[in-house]
């Protein structure tokens, strides 16, 4: 059983049923368990083999309604969203620095319905295991990076910062190049452009940031009027390799043939998210 179902059926037990009344708003907490996950792998910092380091303090940001419904239970909330994101981890053997911690907060920014996640990653001293999903030993506490343009410390959405670093990286690592202890550092990374789209009905949306969010509301990158289309459905990332993440829709997403939660995309795949099909493309010039 995936890790958001048994998430799921947790939430469906708790305070017997006082979660279901409360949850009627817009925003779902599969959608914030989905969107730690998403966060806990766009800052996945490999130290090496055995070892992938995530974020482990997370602030999930929500409009002043949404703030209003869920804060009288948000410490209830927040263990079970970070026992998901311990599950997780477990399941992708990620590691930690320290004790995973998730926080709500009202930003008078956001609509109903909508939220941010900003996470961190912060050492803890007393961390003694380096099992997956456990916090892992031997990185020394430094203190966080102060984001541009937010109060809080530490905290990018997306991502400004990459995690605390030790001073000397592992034997072999160069700023996430695997290679031979001998081997030079690249000075420069290759002048390249690729360049990404997708086509939805012989329509051509080109992907000029590094994710495009689908769905049938009007704040995704890309509306889709399709009523088996969730309001923020998938989104596609334009990284190396690119891939296509769902976002907890109702109906999921089907690649190149394949029902699934997370692809990496090539030049032709195919994407079905409710009845409409998409076609992604790549380019290199």
């Amino acid at each position: 059983m995936g890790v958001l179902k048994k998430f799921e059926q947790r939430l469906e037990g708790l305070v017997n049923g006082t979660f279901a009344k409360v949850f009627k708003s817009e925003v779902q907490p599969v959608e914030i368990a989905g969107a730690l996950q998403r966060e806990c792998d766009n800052n996945a910092t490999i130290w090496n083999r055995e070892r992938t380091v995530v974020p482990n303090d997370f602030i999930v940001e929500l409009s002043t309604p949404d703030h209003e419904r869920l804060s009288p239970y948000s410490g209830q909330l927040g263990d079970e969203l970070a026992g998901l994101v311990r599950d997780y981890a477990k399941q992708q053997r990620y590691t930690f620095m320290g004790p995973i911690k998730v926080h709500l907060e009202r930003a008078d920014d956001l609509d109903t319905g909508l939220y941010r996640v900003r996470s961190r990653t912060l050492a803890s001293s007393t961390s003694q295991q380096g099992a997956p999903g456990q916090a892992a030993p031997g990185y020394p506490q430094q203190p966080p990076q102060q984001a541009p343009g937010r109060g809080q410390e530490g905290y990018g959405y997306p991502p400004r910062a990459v995690p605390p670093m030790p001073d000397t990286p592992p034997p072999g690592r160069r700023g996430g190049y695997e290679a031979p202890a001998s081997a030079p550092v690249p000075s420069a990374m290759p002048h390249t452009r690729t360049r990404h789209w997708i086509e939805i009905n012989g329509t051509r949306h080109q992907i000029s940031r590094s994710t495009l969010v689908l769905g049938r509301s009007t704040d995704a990158d890309v509306r889709i009027d399709d009523p088996g289309v969730s309001r923020r459905h998938c989104e596609i990332r334009t990284g190396t390799p690119p891939t296509i993440q769902d976002l907890g829709s109702t109906n999921g997403i089907v690649v190149d043939g394949q029902h699934t939660t997370r692809a990496t995309l090539r030049d032709g795949s195919r994407i079905v998210v409710g009845s409409t099909t998409i076609v992604y493309r790549q380019a290199e010039g």
